[in-house]
Formats: C-alpha cells, sequence, structure tokens
C-alpha cells in the first residue's frame, strides 16, 4: 500500500506503469535521481497535487494490476 510518505522510487519499482500518473501532475523528470528520492508528499506540494488524491489513485491502480 502507497502513502504520502512512500518514495517515488519506489513506487515506480513496484510497478514503472504508474509513471503516467506522475507525468499527469507534472513531474517530468522522474528519471532524475532526486524526483525518484521525493515522497510523494513532496512531489505533490512542489506540483501542486493534493496527495491524499494522487494516493488514491495509485493505490487503486496496483489493486487492479
Amino acid at each position: 500500500m502507497i502513502t504520502k510518505d512512500t518514495f517515488i522510487g519506489d513506487i515506480l519499482n513496484i510497478n514503472p506503469e504508474t509513471a503516467p500518473f506522475f507525468l499527469e501532475m507534472g513531474m517530468h523528470c522522474l528519471g532524475c535521481p532526486a524526483a525518484r528520492s521525493e515522497t510523494v508528499e513532496q512531489a505533490c506540494e512542489v506540483h501542486g497535487v493534493d496527495p491524499d488524491e494522487l494516493v488514491e489513485k495509485i493505490n487503486d491502480f496496483l489493486a487492479e494490476n
């Protein structure tokens, strides 16, 4: 289960097909080591996205796949 404290790199390692969720919010630097070491909450704060909403979307996606 993904939380706001989960590192983006860990999410991408679990399932690389989650990348579009981050690209959608304007996070286009997923290959950058700094981006992969941010938590969901940190990335959402920078990009003006609700972290709870993103976590829910990713968890729903992971539950289906």
